[in-house]
C-alpha cells in the first residue's frame, strides 16, 4: 500500500477531530497514544479521499463536502483503537476498510438530511441545502458505491458482513418510518430500530477489524458486542441531546425527532410516566404534523415533568457498562483503556 505523504495542512484539523472525539479527560489520561491515533486517522482519511474523485466535478465537490461535514471520524478512530488493542503495530491493513465504513456512515447522514429536511449539519448547510435534493441523494449513493469499492480489497466474509450491516441499516430506516407519530410501538420496537440503524454498522466494522487482525472467535464476538452496545448508548444519548442539547455545539437545530414524529426512548419514557391528563396532551402534541415552537417547547416541558431525561441518561450509562464489560477478553493496555473511555464518552457527550 502506498504511504500517504505528510500533509501539515491536514493534521491540525484531524488532531482537533480526534481530540474532540476522545474528550479532554481521555487525552489527559492517555497522552502517549494521541500522536499515533492522529496519524492513523490521517492515513485513513487520506485513503478515503483517494476514491472520491469523479469524472464530473460537481459530484466530486459534493462528495468531498459531505465528507467534510460527516462527523468527527469516530468510526475510524474506534477501528484503529480496536486494531491496536489486539496487538497490531500498524493500522495499514485496515485503512481501506475504515475508510469504507466512514463513507457508509457519511452516506447515511446525507440521506438522513434528505429524509429529515435538515437545514444544517455540523454548523454548515446540509447537503440538500448546499447542493439540492437530487444531487444530495445521488451523492449519498455515490459514497456507498465507493465504500464497497474499498471493501472489495478484503475477504468475502468481510464484504458480506459489510453488506448485511447496510441491509440492517435500511431495515432500521423502514422500521422507524413505519412507527412515525405512534407512541404505542414501545421500547422493543425502538431498540429494533436502533440496533439496525445505528449499532449494526459499528458492530460489523469492529468484528471485521478483529477478523483482519487474525483474532479468534472470542475476540471477534467481544468487539462485535462492544460495537452494538456502544452504538445503542450513542443513539440514546443522541436522542437526549436532540431535546436537551446545545444547538451551537451540535451544529444543528433541536427537536428533530419531535418534529418528525420519531418515537425515541425519551419520548416513550415521557409518555409512559405522565399522568393520564398530561399523557393525552403529550400524545396529541406528538402526533401534530406541523409543530410550532410552542408545541415543541411544551413537549420538552412534559418530558422534564415526567423525569424521562434522567431515566434515559441512566439507560445510556447502562449500555456503556455493557460495552465496557464486553472488552474483558481483550489484552489490557492503553488501547483497551481508550475503547473503555470512548464507550463512556458515548453516554456523556454534549455534541
Amino acid at each position: 500500500m502506498t504511504v500517504p505523504p505528510h500533509d501539515p495542512t491536514v493534521e491540525p484539523s484531524l488532531e482537533s477531530l480526534v481530540t474532540q472525539s476522545l474528550g479532554d479527560e481521555t487525552v489527559d489520561m492517555l497522552p502517549e497514544i494521541l500522536p499515533t491515533l492522529v496519524r492513523d486517522v490521517s492515513e485513513i482519511d487520506w485513503r478515503l479521499n483517494q476514491v472520491l474523485a469523479s469524472t464530473y466535478a460537481q459530484l466530486t465537490e459534493a462528495a468531498r463536502y459531505a465528507c467534510a461535514t460527516g462527523g468527527k471520524r469516530v468510526r475510524p478512530l474506534l477501528m484503529a483503537a480496536a486494531h491496536r488493542a489486539l496487538g497490531a503495530t500498524s493500522t495499514a491493513p485496515i485503512h481501506s476498510l475504515a475508510a469504507a465504513f466512514q463513507l457508509i456512515h457519511t452516506a447515511t447522514l446525507v440521506h438522513d438530511d434528505v429524509i429529515d429536511h435538515a437545514e444544517t449539519r455540523r454548523g454548515r448547510p446540509s447537503m440538500p441545502r448546499a447542493f439540492g435534493t437530487p444531487l444530495a441523494i445521488v451523492s449519498g449513493d455515490y459514497l456507498f458505491v465507493r465504500a464497497f469499492e474499498l471493501a472489495a480489497e478484503y475477504p468475502k466474509s468481510v464484504i458480506l458482513r459489510c453488506g448485511e450491516a447496510c441491509a440492517d441499516l435500511v431495515e432500521g430506516e423502514v422500521l422507524q418510518d413505519a412507527s412515525r407519530f405512534d407512541l404505542s410501538t414501545g421500547r422493543a420496537h425502538y431498540f429494533r430500530v436502533v440496533e439496525r440503524k445505528t449499532a449494526a454498522i459499528i458492530a460489523a466494522a469492529l468484528a471485521s477489524v478483529a477478523e483482519i487482525a487474525g483474532a479468534g472467535p472470542v475476540e471477534q464476538t467481544a468487539l462485535q458486542t462492544y460495537g452494538t452496545a456502544l452504538g445503542v448508548a450513542f443513539q440514546i444519548r443522541d436522542d437526549l441531546l436532540d431535546v436537551f442539547g446545545d444547538p451551537d455545539l451540535l451544529g444543528k437545530p433541536l427537536f428533530t425527532d419531535f418534529r418528525e414524529g420519531n418515537p425515541t426512548l425519551l419520548s416513550l419514557e415521557a409518555y409512559e410516566r405522565l399522568d393520564p391528563g398530561r399523557q393525552a396532551e403529550f400524545e396529541r402534541l406528538f402526533q401534530t404534523r406541523r409543530k410550532g415552537t410552542k408545541h415543541l417547547t411544551r413537549l420538552k416541558e412534559l418530558t422534564e415533568i415526567a423525569g424521562a431525561d434522567t431515566v434515559v441518561a441512566n439507560a445510556a450509562a447502562s449500555w456503556t457498562d455493557r460495552a465496557v464489560r464486553s472488552l474483558e477478553p481483550l489484552p489490557r493496555g492503553p488501547y483497551r483503556n481508550l475503547l473503555e473511555r470512548l464507550a463512556h464518552g458515548a453516554a456523556e457527550r454534549r455534541f
